[in-house]
């Protein structure tokens, strides 16, 4: 640094700020001092940083399942607020298995990583509140904080299982299929408690309503399973009129099961999903589903884990309102008795 500092005609303090703190630095100031940490070749020491008390620069992402193209996006949100203030996300899934999750936070712990944002499996994370008393800061994403003292970001997820079921009422389907996970994470399960509720007011019993269906989620086989999913909703009588879907991945593969089957979407069968990926408006037909901020999940979830380290810092949760999206994919069943409004 010293090294840096003479080539570059500066303090090494000016260095040591321009590799912690750039946005303190004068810009004409930042891009010599860079020019010389290329010149000279100064590659910063992680471990040295740590033991003069400085954060590290590394967080780790704690997801599901990293295949998931709804952690995909929302961990690009958080990679690129991480990025604006110099900080690198180091990504994991736990792929819902409780021993490996345990194990991935025992090792970031271990690596003195400035914090920690996770997407938890178990719905009342204490552990977690330990590992932050201890020094490593944690926030909860697409989870409510509950009574823990933690930051958390998190979306309505009740209010988006009512938001579909609702929709599917108002077009008068009674019978109602849920593809569901074969455990299903707090967010899931938020859902399906959403549709019930839903159903429960219209004046209908979610046990006769609603068929639900448990199936792997893991994205390498939620395709496939969701179109296998489909043979048994046919089977079914009386057959339900739609289909809700835990996600969009879980939704294409009910389209490509309909489809293989005969089955028209919407004339005979409608569906929704669930997230709004990239890939909804693009099918044909169009999926009708239910909208959640991703990108902003993760800048928000990063944001906070920035700010523990700010004096003053008090612990809170920024909750997010789900929204639909109808397309192309529901309209009502067959035979169909509603009147004209």
């Amino acid at each position: 640094m010293r090294e840096v500092a003479q080539v570059a005609g500066v303090s090494v303090s000016t260095v040591a700020n321009v590799l912690s703190r750039p946005s303190i630095v004068a810009p004409e100031t930042r891009r010599r001092v860079e020019r010389a940490i290329l010149g000279v070749g100064y590659v910063p020491s992680g471990p040295a940083r740590q033991l003069r008390g400085l954060p590290s620069l590394i967080v780790g992402s704690i997801v599901l399942d990293l295949a998931n193209p709804f952690y995909a996006e929302l961990n690009r949100g958080v990679e690129d607020r991480l990025a604006e203030a110099g900080c690198l996300i180091l990504a994991c899934s736990t792929d819902l298995q409780p021993a490996k999750e345990k194990q991935i936070l025992g090792l970031l712990e271990e690596q003195a990583v400035r914090g920690i944002i996770i997407s938890p499996i178990d719905p009342d994370p204490a552990s977690l509140l330990e590992m932050s008393r201890r020094g490593t800061p944690v926030v909860l994403i697409d989870h409510p904080r509950g009574g823990l003292d933690l930051c958390a970001v998190a979306v309505d997820h009740l209010l988006g299982g009512q938001l579909a079921a609702e929709h599917l009422l108002s077009l008068d389907h009674r019978r109602i299929a849920y593809l569901g996970g074969a455990v299903d994470p707090r967010p899931v399960a938020l859902r399906r408690e959403g549709v019930q509720r839903a159903l429960t007011a219209a004046g209908l019993d979610p046990d006769d309503a609603l068929l639900h269906i448990r199936m792997p989620i893991h994205p390498p086989t939620l395709v496939e399973a969701s179109a296998r999913a489909v043979e048994r909703i046919l089977s079914v009588t009386p057959r339900p009129t739609a289909v809700m879907c835990l996600n969009d991945t879980a939704a294409l593969g009910v389209l490509h099961g309909l489809d293989a089957a005969g089955v028209r979407v919407p004339a005979e069968m409608s569906v929704v999903g669930y997230d709004d990926l990239p890939f909804a408006p693009r099918l044909a037909p169009p999926l009708t589903t239910v909208n959640q901020p991703k990108y902003e999940l993760g800048r928000t979830a990063a944001d906070l884990l920035l700010d523990e380290t700010s004096p003053g810092h008090t612990h809170r949760e920024v909750r997010f309102q789900p929204s639909l999206v109808v397309r192309s994919t529901t309209a009502p069943p067959p035979h169909s008795r509603r009147r004209p409004r």
